[in-house]
């Protein structure tokens, strides 16, 4: 029986890749530097910032001393777009509300620093439907590594097969089906919603509506 759903933000509940992208550019800007959007979406996105980083001083002449400064500005734009972009969407609302009034534990797992992931949980109205928060703080190894999950998992003291994981790039769906877990694989925010989740959950369980 599900017990739990798990689910990614940027790209899951939160439109927020565009948002990422534009502020890494602006940053990286800073040093002449740009990632195009190709390179964005097929390497870079869904990985933490600090990875990103490493990836990109292979790629281009940026001092490794240079990336606290970088991911210290990047955050710091992101912040301003969280600000003026993030907002409640009902599709969203409903689900979680549904999900969190039928007893599901929901959990959100992002490779996003904590501050970043409550602000906009906290912008998008969700905030008092989710049970944890897993930050890339919070584990050695982020995602595509399974940790973010089964951390998840452990602390609501619940098995890989009783967890449905929500996610829609190809490091977080590789770190989904690593855990264990049941992994709904959406290509925007948008299919998200409370019907598509309940009915994997109803044929996990068998058909049963609980």
């Amino acid at each position: 029986m599900i017990k739990a759903v798990l689910f990614d933000m940027d790209g899951v509940l939160i439109d927020a890749k565009d948002w990422h992208y534009e502020a890494l550019n602006k940053a990286l800007g800073l040093f002449g530097i740009e990632i195009n959007r190709y390179d964005h979406l097929n390497t870079f996105d869904g990985l933490p910032t600090a990875v990103k980083l490493k990836l990109i001083s292979k790629r281009y002449y940026l001092p490794e001393q240079l990336h606290a400064f970088v991911n210290q500005m990047k955050q710091k734009y992101t912040i301003q777009l969280i600000y003026e972009k993030c907002h409640p969407v009902f599709q969203h609302e409903y689900a979680l509300s549904r999900l969190h009034n039928e007893g599901y534990k929901i959990a959100v797992c992002s490779n996003s620093i904590r501050s970043t992931i409550e602000l906009m949980m906290n912008k998008s109205g969700l905030i008092g439907y989710i049970d944890m928060i897993v930050s890339n703080e919070d584990v050695r190894n982020a995602k595509p590594d399974p940790e973010m999950y089964r951390l998840a998992i452990s602390s609501f003291g619940l098995e890989p097969a009783e967890c449905i994981v929500v996610e829609d790039n190809p490091n977080g769906i590789e770190a989904g089906k690593a855990s264990g877990a049941t992994v709904l694989e959406v290509a925007t925010t948008y299919d998200v919603n409370y019907d598509k989740i309940k009915n994997l959950i109803n044929k996990i369980n068998g058909g049963i509506n609980d």
